[in-house]
C-alpha cells in the first residue's frame, strides 16, 4: 500500500465502490451472482484496506457504508424497518477473531483477564428476513434490502412451516425476530430435479433457490418450494426478557421459532476457535449451507456500550471460512471432445455443495492427472473449487482400494478414429478432425461465439438443434440458413420474429472482421491475439492462406540452405538473396513460433479444410485487414497483461493495446517493453521484476489509454 499514490487510490476506490454495488444488487436483489463469496470478500477487504491508508478518500457510495442493496422494482411492497438491519463485519484468520476480543476489552476497558463470554453459531447461507410479531401473533414478515428497506413477504412465510403464526407462551407486546430463510441441500437437489422435470428454472445454490422462492408475488409459488428458516436474533421490541444473548436466543426457541443446534457460549479465545473447528469439520454433513460462524458478545449490556459502525455492530463477527473442501463419490469418468479433437475426462460425482454451489462435474483434466490421482469410478475423493470457482479433485481417499486402474479410451467415443498424444504433449487427440461429430458442433459453437463471429441468437442448443438436422455441417451453411426459413417457422419454439432476428444478425456478418473469422475457424494454435497478429502481417485472408501453404520441396524456386523444418509439409528455404518464402515471413512476425506455422501448414495441407475455407469464402467477403492505431507512449511496443482486470476483460485491453500501437503478447520476455499487473498476478509479474521491465497497475494503464485521446 506504500506504493500506491494519492490519485491511484482514488481512482481504484472508485471501481470498487463500482463493482461492489454491482455485486451486491446481483446477489441481494437479483439472486443471479457472478462471483464467489471468496472473490466478493477479497474486494471488500481490498476496500477496506484502501479506505484505511487513504481515509480522508473515503466516498459517499463507500461499501463499507452500505449494507445489502436497495429494493429494486419489484411487485412486492417496500417495508421500512423500525430498526436498521445490520451486516457482520468479517476475520479471515484466527489472528482476527483474536484481535476482534481484544478490540472489545480495550473498548470497555477491561483487564486483561476479565472473562470475555461470547455465543457463538454458524452462518447459514440463506435470505436474511425480520419477522414482526405484536402480542405474540405475526403481522408482518420483511427481507433486508438495504438494511433500511426491504420487500414485504407476510403472505409468503406463512407457507413456511418453522415460521409459527403465533408464538407460545409469554411474549412482549412487540418483538421482531430477525433470522435466514434457506433450503436444505436434499430439498434443493430435488427441486432443481422437478424444475428440469417440467423445463422450470434451474436454481445455481440454495441460497439463489431460496431467494427466489421467498420474493414471489404469489405465494403459492413459495408454498410448494421447501423452505426453512432459523432466528439469529431480534430487531424492534418493546421489551427484552433476558442479560444474554444466549438466554434471548434460548427465550426465541421456547417461543417456537428454531435456532441454530449448533449455538454455543463461550469463555475464551481459545473455546471459540475451537467451537469454530467443531463446525467446520461438520460443514459438510449439515443439511444446511454455511459460510462461517458467527461470534456476537454475550452481555447485552456490553452490546449497548459497544454500538455500531457504519454498517455493522462492534459486538459481533463473523470468521468466514476458507475455500471449502468437500469429500464426495466418483460415479463415472465420461470422456467430452471438444472443438479441437482433444479429449477431456470429467468426472462425475455424486452431487455435494461446495462453497455454496451444487458440483456435479468436475475436471479430470487429461490422461496424467487421472494417473496421477489413481482416479477410478467409485473412489471417494476430496473436492475443492479452485478459487472458489473452478472444481477439481485435490485428493483420492481409496486409492489403495483393490481395484483395477482406469483405462484411457485410444479412440474417440464420439467418430471411432484413433485418439492420439502427440509427441511432447499430454492431451490426447481425435484425429477425426470435421468428420468427427463432437468436433463439428463445438467448431460451430466457437465460430459463432462472442470472440469470434459473435453471431447472436445462434446459441448451442440451436446449432446441436440444428446439426441434428442436417442443417448445419460447416461454417458456411450458417449463411445458407436464410433458404430453411420457412423449416425454422416449423419448429417448436421460434416465430417470425425470432427467425428474422436470427437471419438478421447471420446477414450482419457478411463482411466479418478478417481477424475474428480467422479465429472463429478454431485452427490450433491460432488463438484471438495470434490471428490478430497474422492478418496484420497478411492484411488478406488470401495472402496469408498462400504463406501458409504447405511447400512441395521438389517444384521449391528456393536453394536449400539447410534450415531445420519447423513443421511438416513446410519449407523455409532461403534463396539466394537469404531471403525466404511464406513460411520465413511467418516466423518472422513477433510471436509466431514453430507451434503455429506447423499448425498452419497440417491445416491447409488437408483437403476437407481447404474445402471448408473455399466454401465459406463463398459465403462471405472479409475486406482487407487494418488496424486504426492511435499515437500514444505504448506504440510499437510490447505489453503483456497479468493477473485479474477489474474493470475490462482481457480481450478487450488487448485490443486497447492495439489501437494504441502496441502489440499485445501473452508471455513476458527480454522484448517486453511494460506489463499491466492487476490483483493475483504471479509468474508474469515476478519474471518482469526480474529482468527490470516497467511495471503499472490497471489505473495506470487508464490513463495511459486516457492520455491517447
Amino acid at each position: 500500500m506504500t506504493e500506491m499514490t494519492e490519485a491511484g487510490a482514488a481512482n481504484e476506490l472508485m471501481r470498487l465502490a463500482k463493482q461492489i454495488a454491482h455485486h451486491n444488487r446481483l446477489y441481494h436483489a437479483d439472486d443471479a451472482p457472478e462471483i464467489s463469496d471468496a472473490e466478493y470478500d477479497a474486494l471488500v477487504r481490498r476496500n477496506a484496506a484502501l479506505e484505511a491508508a487513504f481515509p480522508h478518500l473515503i466516498r459517499d457510495d463507500s461499501p463499507s457504508r452500505q449494507v445489502g442493496h436497495e429494493v429494486a422494482a419489484s411487485p412486492l411492497s417496500k417495508v421500512t424497518h423500525e430498526v436498521r438491519m445490520m451486516s457482520l463485519d468479517n476475520a479471515f484468520s484466527d489472528e482476527e477473531v483474536e484481535e476482534f476480543v481484544a478490540r472489545v476489552r480495550r473498548y470497555l476497558n477491561l483487564p486483561a483477564d476479565a472473562e470475555v463470554a461470547m455465543t457463538a453459531e454458524d452462518k447459514i447461507d440463506g435470505l436474511s428476513c425480520s419477522l414482526r410479531y405484536e402480542d405474540g401473533r405475526l403481522v408482518r414478515a420483511a427481507t433486508r434490502g438495504d438494511g433500511q428497506v426491504g420487500e414485504d413477504v407476510t403472505a409468503n412465510v406463512g407457507h413456511i412451516a418453522d415460521i409459527p403464526q403465533q408464538l407460545t407462551g409469554e411474549v412482549p407486546a412487540l418483538f421482531e425476530v430477525r433470522g435466514e430463510v434457506y433450503m436444505g441441500k436434499a430439498d434443493f437437489a430435488a427441486l432443481n430435479a422437478r424444475q428440469a422435470e417440467t423445463g422450470g428454472k434451474i436454481f445455481a445454490n440454495p441460497r439463489n433457490a431460496a431467494a427466489g422462492s421467498l420474493r414471489q408475488k404469489d405465494a403459492s409459488v413459495t408454498a410448494s418450494r421447501p423452505l426453512k428458516f432459523l432466528a439469529h436474533g431480534w430487531g424492534a421490541v418493546s421489551a427484552v426478557p433476558g442479560e444474554t444473548q444466549l438466554a434471548m436466543m434460548q427465550q426465541i426457541a421456547g417461543w417456537g421459532i428454531p435456532v441454530s443446534p449448533l449455538l454455543a457460549r463461550c469463555e475464551t479465545v481459545s473455546a471459540m476457535l475451537e467451537h469454530y473447528r467443531t463446525i467446520e469439520h461438520a460443514r459438510a454433513d449439515l443439511p444446511y449451507d454455511i459460510d462461517g460462524v458467527v461470534f456476537k458478545v454475550d452481555r447485552l449490556d456490553w452490546q449497548e456500550r459497544l454500538g455500531f459502525v457504519a454498517k455493522a455492530p462492534r459486538w459481533a463477527i463473523a470468521r468466514k471460512f476458507p475455500a471449502e473442501r468437500a469429500e464426495t463419490t466418483l460415479e463415472a469418468i465420461d470422456i467430452q471432445v471438444g472443438r479441437t479433437g482433444k479429449l477431456t475426462p470429467v468426472g462425475r460425482l455424486q452431487p455435494v455443495t461446495v462453497g455454496g454451489v451444487v458440483v456435479s462435474n468436475v475436471t479430470l483434466h487429461n490422461r496424467d492427472e487421472i494417473a496421477r490421482l489413481g482416479v477410478r469410478p467409485g473412489d471417494r475423493v476430496v473436492i475443492q473449487r479452485a478459487g472458489d470457482v473452478i472444481p477439481q479433485v485435490v485428493e483420492n481417499l481409496t486409492r489403495a482400494d483393490p481395484r483395477p486402474p482406469y483405462v484411457f479410451p485410444d479412440h474417440c467415443p464420439e467418430c471411432g478414429s484413433e485418439a492420439v498424444a502427440e509427441e511432447g504433449e499430454v492431451d490426447v487427440r481425435c484425429t477425426g478432425g470435421l468428420i468427427c461429430p463432437a468436433q463439428r458442433t463445438e467448431r460451430l459453437k466457437h465460430f459463432v461465439s462472442r470472440a469470434a463471429l459473435d453471431i447472436e441468437g445462434l446459441g448451442e442448443k440451436t446449432i446441436d438443434e440444428f446439426f441434428a438436422l442436417g442443417w448445419l455441417e460447416s461454417p458456411a451453411d450458417i449463411f445458407r440458413l436464410k433458404a430453411r426459413r420457412g423449416a425454422i417457422l416449423e419448429r417448436e419454439g421460434w416465430k417470425d420474429k425470432s427467425v428474422d432476428n436470427l437471419l438478421a444478425a447471420i446477414e450482419a456478418k457478411r463482411a466479418p472482421d478478417a481477424a475474428r473469422l480467422l479465429f472463429g475457424l478454431g485452427i490450433r494454435h491460432v488463438g484471438a491475439v495470434t490471428a490478430r497478429d497474422l492478418m496484420k502481417r497478411f492484411v488478406t485472408m488470401e495472402a496469408l492462406r498462400e504463406a501458409a501453404q504447405p511447400v512441395d520441396s521438389s517444384h521449391s524456386p528456393f536453394v536449400s540452405s539447410e534450415v531445420e523444418t519447423p513443421s511438416r509439409g513446410i519449407s523455409t528455404s532461403l534463396d539466394a538473396k537469404g531471403n525466404g518464402g511464406g513460411h520465413s515471413d511467418l516466423l518472422s512476425i513477433d510471436g509466431i513460433g514453430p507451434a503455429v506455422v506447423e499448425a498452419l501448414g497440417d491445416f491447409f495441407h488437408e483437403p476437407h479444410n481447404m474445402a471448408v475455407w473455399d466454401d465459406l469464402l463463398s459465403e462471405v467477403t472479409p475486406p482487407p485487414y487494418v488496424v486504426e492505431t492511435r499515437d500514444s507512449a505504448v506504440a510499437g511496443k510490447t505489453v503483456v497483461f497479468t493477473g485479474a482486470l477489474e474493470t475490462m476483460s482481457r480481450d478487450e485491453a488487448k485490443a486497447q493495446a492495439e489501437r494504441l500501437g502496441a502489440r499485445a503478447a501473452g508471455t513476458v520476455s527480454a522484448k517486453t517493453d511494460l506489463v499491466v499487473a492487476g490483483p493475483g498476478a504471479g509468474s508474469k509479474l515476478k519474471k518482469a521484476q526480474e529482468l527490470g521491465i516497467e511495471v503499472v497497475d490497471e489505473a495506470a494503464w487508464a490513463e495511459i489509454v486516457k492520455a491517447a485521446g
